[in-house]
């Protein structure tokens, strides 16, 4: 497999600018990571890379670093970060992407951010699939735990780093390991990291589930460390309809160990739910990608400023409004327009 490309882009949300990394063409799926990362970094490491390839085979996935982590500018990374802060924030970016209804896949935290985006825009979420996301944070170890680990982070981020690697990666060698505390010490300063940390021990998604609407998927590995499987089975029970898949191993990174099941098990989801077809009164069926290209070209924009949004080729936007106008029935882009609002496809 030929491994794919990544564009970097910063936008603008309510206190700085955001690093946003798009791949691949297709239906577009957020993959909302732990919590720490580093756009440029992660990309550099084969397993990651080779993780984001194979989802990019069937989407756009659109990853970003939050503010205050990673390329992206400094900002409330710690305390003040909670899950549903940073569901407003994944909104504000959606809307700087010209985006409208995505799928969503959250690793670690970033599943809880999922949730609460999914809880939260319902009518943008097409479905939700977790690896390793926690129900609380105090179901990842006691509060004196919680506490020792977080002041080793704070005192000596090399030593906190290692600690992290050790539970999040239960069997990896040597090396494994040290790549890990590589990429966390290169995401963000010992401070920053160890508010974010308390941060993530203090987040309780029992009050969005009910409010989860979309089709949702669980997956967590049984011997997980980092979250314990208990808490990824009782976030499946609390999410109303969502499906749960027990995974084999321990290490908690979705990007690492048997990544062949966990793709197994949320690919077909994904793609179940990711082209969020919608069929107009005559039967034509648009793909969420010919809709966001349509609402695009109501804005009255050129097929060229249409790639340039959403990082496509011109002719593959130009072979979209093709599509869209032939689905639709109309001689025109125009033509497409006015149909696709008297149907209420835009």
């Amino acid at each position: 497999m030929i491994a794919a490309t990544q564009q970097i882009r910063f936008l603008p949300v309510q206190g700085g600018r955001v690093a946003v990394a798009v791949t691949g063409d297709g239906p577009p799926l957020v993959l909302v990571d732990a919590w720490l990362g580093h756009l440029e970094h992660e990309w550099e490491v084969p397993e990651y890379r080779a993780f984001v390839t194979v989802l990019a085979g069937d989407h756009t996935v659109i990853r970003y670093d939050r503010l205050g982590i990673g390329l992206s500018d400094p900002g409330p990374a710690g305390r003040d970060a909670d899950a549903g802060a940073e569901a407003g924030r994944l909104a504000e970016l959606l809307d700087g992407l010209g985006l409208g209804r995505v799928a969503l896949l959250g690793l670690s935290w970033g599943g809880c951010v999922a949730l609460a985006f999914a809880a939260r825009y319902p009518d943008r979420v097409s479905g939700v699939a977790t690896v390793g996301a926690m129900l609380s944070g105090a179901d990842v170890a006691p509060p004196a735990l919680r506490a020792a680990i977080a002041g080793a982070v704070r005192a000596h981020w090399g030593a906190g780093s290692r600690l992290l690697a050790d539970v999040w990666l239960p069997g990896a060698d040597a090396a494994t390991r040290d790549m890990f505390a590589h990429l966390q010490r290169v995401s963000v300063p010992p401070e920053v990291a160890a508010a974010s940390l308390e941060a993530v021990y203090e987040t309780d998604v029992r009050p969005w589930l009910a409010d989860v609407a979309a089709p949702a998927l669980v997956a967590h590995r049984r011997q997980d460390r980092a979250v314990p499987f208990a808490s990824g089975r009782d976030l499946a029970a609390g999410i109303p309809g969502s499906r749960f898949v027990p995974l084999d191993g321990g290490i908690h990174l979705a990007w690492l160990g048997d990544t062949g099941q966990v793709l197994d098990a949320v690919l077909p989801f994904l793609r179940e739910v990711g082209d969020g077809e919608v069929e107009d009164e005559s039967g034509a069926v648009l793909t969420g990608r010919e809709r966001e290209v349509l609402r695009l070209v109501a804005a009255g924009l050129a097929d060229a400023e249409i790639a340039a949004r959403l990082q496509l080729s011109p002719h593959t936007v130009h072979r979209h409004v093709a599509n869209i106008r032939t689905k639709l029935g109309q001689p025109s882009r125009a033509a497409a327009v006015a149909h696709a609002g008297r149907l209420g496809l835009i």
